[in-house]
Formats: structure tokens, sequence, C-alpha cells
């Protein structure tokens, strides 16, 4: 078995296991001894809704074409980006952190599809750039969904070629089944019409590849939820 794989398979307990470190904080911004769920998360599909709008933006619910903002439950959404190397997981710092996720009703923005035709609209999307603790945090609502997939959020972690070896990673983040059913009892998602049944984590085909690796901890608060999760790079190059 290859490092990668121990690595997903033991998760954030086998790290500090293979890399023998502790609980407690270092001081040189490597995060080798505070407990974090840092794993070799599993690479996703892109899907067929990736645009490259080069849009920097913390909160996406809004369309800056017209200045509208989705409906739906907010849901704020950390994301810590971490390399995994054999010393132990470093932030990435200065990476771009992209995600996209289609509204209440299942629709994505800037695209023509066969149900829907968004083209120049630009919701709910945006990047962001990991700070010096790899992390980045988006304002957005809890995606809908749309038939034949799971509930999920699309992302994805480039570096800057200009300062390290160029890579780019590609995944999906998923949410707990019950929570998406209470959720989409709310009216915004509840008057998709027709409303056939929602597939389900365990009927996705995308998401039995490795989706119970990239299951959003959610937190309940006031006006929705928070989302947040650490994703973990074996990058060639990192040490």
């Amino acid at each position: 078995m290859n490092r990668r794989k121990m690595l997903a398979l033991l998760g954030a307990t086998g790290i500090t296991m293979l890399n023998g470190h502790s609980s407690a904080s270092s001081g040189d911004g490597e995060v080798t001894r505070k407990m974090f769920s840092c794993i070799a998360t599993p690479q996703q599909t892109e899907g067929p809704y990736f645009v490259d709008e080069h849009l920097r933006r913390a909160d996406i619910r809004s369309d800056p074409s017209d200045g509208s903002i989705k409906e739906g439950l907010p849901l704020t959404l950390d994301i810590r980006v971490f390399s995994v190397g054999k010393t132990g997981c470093k932030p990435l710092v200065g990476a771009v952190v992209d995600i996209w996720h289609c509204d209440a009703q299942g629709i994505y923005s800037d695209v023509m599809d066969s149900h829907f035709n968004t083209v120049g609209k630009k919701f709910l999307r945006g990047y962001q750039i990991t700070d010096t603790n790899g992390g980045v945090r988006f304002t957005t609502i809890y995606p809908g969904w749309y038939p034949g997939r799971t509930v999920h959020i699309h992302f994805k972690i480039r570096t800057d070629p200009k300062t390290m070896q160029a890579y780019e990673f590609t995944s999906q983040f998923y949410f707990d089944d019950l929570i998406t059913d209470r959720v989409h009892e709310q009216p915004a998602y509840a008057r998709k019409n027709p409303r056939p049944s929602r597939t389900r984590n365990e009927d996705d085909s995308i998401y039995l590849r490795g989706g119970n690796q990239l299951m959003l901890k959610l937190a309940q608060v006031d006006q929705g939820y928070t989302g947040s999760f650490d994703v973990g790079l074996e990058m060639g190059y990192a040490k």
C-alpha cells in the first residue's frame, strides 16, 4: 500500500501516527502538532460546469450582472488547505481556491444546458486566496439539487506558477442527507417543480468514489449553517 492510500485510510490520526507528532502548536508555520483533519483528499471529477470567471470575492451569493442575490439558507464555508509531506502538514499559502455550485433550484450560472441558459450570469461562483494559515472563507447558500446527483459543492485549488511549481486539484464537498432533508423543506428549495425523488449520497456514483472522505462538518447557527473542511494535498514538491 502506497503512502497516499495509507493516509487516505488513516485520516488525521494516521498522519499524526506516521509522522510521530503530538497535539500542540508549533511556532514556525508548520502545522505538524496541531490536531486537525488533514488527510490526503480524494480528487473527483470537475464536471461540465466549471467556468474560470476570475471573480475574486468571499460572498458568492450575488450576480454581478444585475445585483440580484440568490435565495437559500445561508452557508459559511471555511476551507483550510495543507500540503502533506514527509514531515507533516504545512498550510498552503497563496493558493487560489474556486468554488461553484447550483442554486436552490438546481441551476448553475454562466452555462447553457438542455434545461436552462444562464450564460452571462455569475451567481454562486468565486475564488479566494489562502492566507498564512492556508485558509479561505466563503459566504454562500446551501445548494439545491438536480436529477442524478446528490447535493454537492465543487472546488478547485491552484497554485501560482510564478511563485511555485504549478499544481491543480479538483474535487467536491458533500452534505449529510438528513440535514439536506430538513433544509430542502424550506420554500426556496421546496418549490422546485416537477419534484422527483432527490438522489441521495449512497445512490450517487461520483459520491461513491471517495465521497465519504469529503463530507463537510456542519454546525447550525441562527441564520443557517457553517461548514468546514481541511484539504490535504500530496504535492510532488512538498517536503
